[in-house]
């Protein structure tokens, strides 16, 4: 499920900055950017995001300093990046001073650092481990606001797909007077003088069997009431709900293969297209 939350606090005389972006995806994909300072904490920052279990996670974490009283400038990193730069606009034929190259170059944070510390201390891993534990949480609540519209919207397309499933039996009557009449004029058709009545219910009895769709709305009304339930009462049910999606276009595909009636074959179009509407938001459930 999409998700981004961003939060701030201060730690060891840097503000702090957590960003997290969530995507959909059928696995937990995590991308983590960290200053260097920070990487003996890379397994537990991903120990904290895999509390999402599932979507494409862009966690980025970014500081500057609150004051320059500690701040020093890197300038090899300074001389380097001057070098590229006045490079490039003279490939380019741009005019640039010297000057105005130095003053766009320490504009940019990475250039300063703090020369009190080169590892994040324990207790300010514990300031900035809680922003990002709050990050998360936000992410949670946001997800958890956008499952509430997508379970209404799922509670929709399933409603719709029940009602047209209880207007078919209005129509299966009707089917056996049309089997009926159709034998009948296969029989006129052929000219077919004598017919046994016996044997003439028997085959259409035979011939309405093949065309019973009882188990089929039997199942999907199953179907639709485990959809509900699996809705409502579990957690990560994403997969469940997708394979129960599957069963119930099973049910759905069959009832049209059997139908052999234009206003059954209507409903049974109708309920695909609320299936369907249903699966393209299925990947967005945990």
């Amino acid at each position: 499920m999409t998700g981004f939350a961003k939060r701030q606090c201060v730690a060891g005389g840097m503000t702090v900055t957590v960003e997290i972006k969530t995507l959909n995806s059928k696995q937990l994909d995590l991308g983590v950017k960290m200053p260097q300072r920070y990487r003996s904490h890379d397994l537990e920052v991903r120990s904290m995001l895999s509390r999402f279990n599932r979507g494409k996670i862009d966690f980025i974490l970014s500081e500057i300093l609150t004051t320059a009283e500690d701040a020093q400038l890197n300038r090899d990193l300074l001389k380097a990046r001057f070098s590229e730069l006045a490079a490039a606009t003279k490939e380019m034929g741009v005019a640039v001073s010297d000057g105005e190259l130095i003053t766009s170059l320490v504009r940019q944070s990475d250039l300063w650092v703090s020369g009190s510390v080169d590892e994040i201390s324990d207790a300010d891993w514990a300031v900035v481990s809680a922003c990002i534990n709050a990050a998360i949480d936000d992410v949670d609540a946001f997800r958890a606001h956008e499952g509430s519209v997508l379970e209404q919207d799922f509670v929709k397309h399933v409603d719709a797909i029940e009602q047209r499933l209880n207007l078919i039996p209005q129509y299966e009557g009707e089917r056996i007077e049309t089997a009926r009449d159709r034998i009948k004029r296969y029989f006129a058709d052929f000219a077919v003088k004598e017919v046994d009545p016996v044997r003439f219910e028997q085959e259409l009895i035979y011939y309405l069997e093949k065309l019973d769709i009882t188990e089929e709305k039997v199942r999907l009304a199953k179907h639709i009431a485990f959809f509900r339930d699996t809705m409502r009462n579990e957690e990560d049910c994403g997969k469940k709900l997708a394979f129960v999606a599957q069963e119930m276009g099973r049910e759905i595909n069959t009832t049209g293969s059997k139908a052999n009636h234009v206003d059954i074959q209507r409903l049974v179009v109708e309920m695909k297209d609320e299936l369907e509407k249903i699966k393209e938001q299925l990947g967005n459930i945990l």
